[in-house]
């Protein structure tokens, strides 16, 4: 359960994974409740002598742990400030920050942290920790949610990892059942009273306790415009390459990064988006504001939001397909036998999961089988292809072809 720093793994996966859990647990009407834990300075506060013990206990050689010994001996910082610079102070503590092995060594330091989850689930991405756990009892919810909670705070502490109280925050996930009217505190092993939130940025992504992605979006439309309205103002200072160069680098990723999380957001919310993008067009090719957006894909060359969500999601499946994700989300997936011998039946199908509700639907175990069964209706494919060839094949399926009316 640790996706930092690890290939194949990253933000999304770690998110598609959490998101998955806990909506699977509102399609069961269970109460989720999660943790969000925020360390102090994590990077900067390992322990060598920890660490070392660390290498030694996962067979590291004596040679190896000599090597390590001398890799953190011995280093110092310092800071200049106007062409002065201060005396040089030891660094006792921390692995190297913008190395190649820091992140790495980090991971070994603090990856045996999830054996304490106990009775709730646990993902890591680096130091970003999310703790969470889901019962039909709100009560039972959040005792075993603070008991895994406490274990995992006594494993911080035997690392020498501090708590950052004021940014560890709680959430109550809840879209199907009734709002509780008074919560039980969640507390740290000090006696403090961790704040339940409607909204938290986990990963890069903003979750909202009803899953509706609202704010995410909200944020990303605030980000887009705020952009967008600084190119406008400065238009006469770019030339056509520019901005077509300018909005492709520095636009277009913030729309992308997250798109096959927030995809399931609702309509409304998404037409919020193309909003922006149709601005972000216009700017690009000083099509006048009467231009319809389908004509305005055309004369950029880009394809729509929603092509790009879905083009981006497809991927993600084939990719799950082929092992290339982690597996805790290619575990999600089940590959169906064959039981008869008509020619459909050799097409490759997924086995799609039961439901209860529409909240389930949203799940990646479910979204994952029913859109590439979906798929397989024109792409039929009886053996697995390469990525590439995919992606040819998928290109060539998906087209912006105008549906207005």
């Amino acid at each position: 359960m640790q996706s930092g720093f690890r290939a194949g793994h990253g933000c999304t996966s770690a998110t598609l994974k959490v998101l998955n859990d806990i909506l699977t647990a509102i399609d069961k009407k269970h109460y989720c409740a999660a943790v969000f834990i925020d360390l102090a300075k994590a990077f900067d506060s390992v322990n060598h002598h920890i660490l070392i013990g660390r290498l030694d206990s996962l067979g590291f050689s004596n040679d190896c742990l000599a090597w390590f010994t001398n890799y953190f001996s011995d280093r110092v910082q310092c800071v200049k400030s106007e062409g002065l610079l201060s005396g040089p102070l030891a660094v006792s503590m921390g692995v190297p920050q913008g190395s190649i092995l820091g992140p790495t060594l980090f991971s070994v330091y603090i990856n045996e942290v999830d054996l304490a989850a106990g009775e709730s689930l646990i993902h890591l991405y680096a130091d970003d920790t999310i703790l969470y756990t889901s019962g039909p009892s709100l009560d039972t919810v959040l005792t075993t949610l603070q008991a895994s909670f406490n274990a995992i705070q006594l494993s911080f502490r035997g690392l020498q990892l501090l708590l950052n109280t004021s940014k560890t925050k709680c959430m109550l996930f809840n879209r199907s059942l009734p709002a509780p009217t008074l919560l039980s505190n969640i507390t740290t092993l000090d006696g403090s009273d961790l704040e339940y939130v409607d909204n938290y940025k986990y990963l890069g992504v903003w979750l909202d306790c009803k899953l509706s992605f609202q704010t995410h979006i909200k944020h990303l439309q605030s980000k887009v415009k705020s952009s967008i309205g600084f190119l406008f103002r400065n238009k006469a200072s770019f030339t056509h390459a520019a901005k077509h160069t300018r909005v492709k680098l520095t636009i277009l990723p913030i729309l992308d990064f997250g798109e096959v999380i927030y995809k399931i957001a609702s309509n409304t919310l998404l037409n919020k988006l193309d909003a922006v993008y149709h601005s972000a067009i216009r700017f690009v090719t000083k099509a006048p504001y009467t231009t319809h957006h389908c004509d305005l894909y055309a004369l950029v060359g880009w394809p729509s939001l929603h092509t790009c969500r879905q083009t981006h999601w497809l991927h993600v499946i084939y990719k799950t397909l082929l092992g290339k994700v982690p597996p805790y989300l290619s575990s999600l997936v089940t590959i169906a036998s064959s039981t008869c011998s008509t020619r459909s039946s050799r097409y490759i199908s997924l086995v799609t999961p039961k439901t209860n509700s529409f909240f389930g639907r949203l799940s990646f175990q479910f979204s994952v089988a029913n859109d590439w069964n979906e798929l397989q209706k024109s792409l039929k494919l009886e053996t697995l292809i390469s990525l590439t060839s995919f992606k040819h094949q998928l290109s060539e399926q998906l087209t912006d072809s105008c549906t207005c009316t």
